[in-house]
């Protein structure tokens, strides 16, 4: 039997980067969004970085308002990033570590660390009736740490396997992904979602994880679109999924 694909989330932030490089009104991440829906996207996912770097206030209270479907807040734990969430009442919000300097999203959140602290802020969002999703390591006591403090969702971060220079080292760390995911899946009983970094031609090993239920990817389909269309960008990866 054929296996059904895989939800398919698309981040807008870097229409909203292209936006800032030149301080404009356009593009406007709300309207790709659409486009997004359009063409098939399952849901549509913006980070609300500290900074507010691409993605603003006004854009995830706009995107929310233009789709019908799933919005994913990808926020920091910091207390005004939360704030703007319980207003906004997004679908799901997903948990992630931020550090001021980086490029982008370099690792997953240490759930164990951050222990109460992270088990309020889930709490504290849960109350609002927000799905709350925590972006980790393919790491099995990271995911045991997740689901004893309540979330019933994980993204596991593919940023290593996407980053990978060998054929050996991206092997090694796919079926570090697999074991991840059996494991929060059949073992824990919670949602598997991954993402960062997948592109066209890596996302089909990550696909075929029978476990992963959304793969969500936006540097890579903002960059075809640029080319291509958001249209194509969104059906072709669609197609690999």
């Amino acid at each position: 039997m054929r296996q059904k694909r895989k939800k398919l989330g698309v981040n807008v932030d870097h229409v909203a980067t292209i936006r800032q490089a030149r301080g404009t009104t356009y593009p406007d991440p709300a309207f790709a969004a659409v486009l997004c829906e359009r063409a098939g996207a399952d849901s549509i996912v913006a980070h609300l970085r500290e900074d507010r770097r691409h993605i603003n206030d006004e854009d995830v209270f706009r995107i929310k308002s233009a789709i019908s479907i799933r919005f994913n807040l990808e926020m920091s734990i910091a207390r005004d990033i939360v704030d703007v969430a319980v207003r906004l009442k997004p679908h799901q919000a997903t948990l992630v570590p931020e550090r001021r300097r980086e490029l982008t999203t370099e690792g997953g959140l240490d759930v164990i660390g951050l222990g109460r602290r992270l088990q309020r802020v889930v709490r504290r969002l849960q109350s609002a009736g927000i799905e709350v999703s925590l972006f980790i390591e393919p790491d099995l006591d990271q995911m045991k740490a997740s689901r004893d403090i309540g979330v019933g969702i994980v993204e596991i971060h593919t940023g290593h396997y996407s980053d990978a220079k060998t054929k050996r080292e991206r092997q090694s760390h796919l079926r570090r992904i697999i074991r991840s995911a059996e494991f929060a899946h059949d073992k824990l009983g919670l949602r598997v979602n991954a993402g960062h970094g997948l592109h066209y031609d890596n996302v089909r090993p990550i696909a075929e994880i029978p476990q992963i239920y959304e793969l969500n990817i936006g540097h890579s389909i903002v960059s075809y679109a640029v080319l291509f269309g958001m249209r194509k960008a969104v059906k072709d990866m669609l197609a690999l999924l």
